[in-house]
């Protein structure tokens, strides 16, 4: 399960939502000890403050983008 926040450097919100549902994963709005990865962009804000408090594992963009061409 993926959240996304903040500004990602070259994909829209949107878009990088789409590429982690097609490769079938699943997307959600807010970050709970259910979610697996936290994709972080600039200006993340309290979805990073969550996300760390719970231990979640973080992602750029780049290692998104990585993980997903594996």
């Amino acid at each position: 399960t993926f959240v996304v926040t903040g500004t990602l450097p070259t994909l829209k919100r949107e878009e990088a939502k789409a590429l982690i549902q097609k490769s079938g994963g699943k997307i959600t709005e807010s970050v709970s000890k259910k979610t697996d990865f936290l994709v972080v962009g600039a200006d993340a804000g309290s979805k990073l403050d969550k996300a760390q408090n719970l231990g979640i594992s973080q992602l750029t963009e780049a290692q998104l983008l990585a993980m997903l061409a594996e």
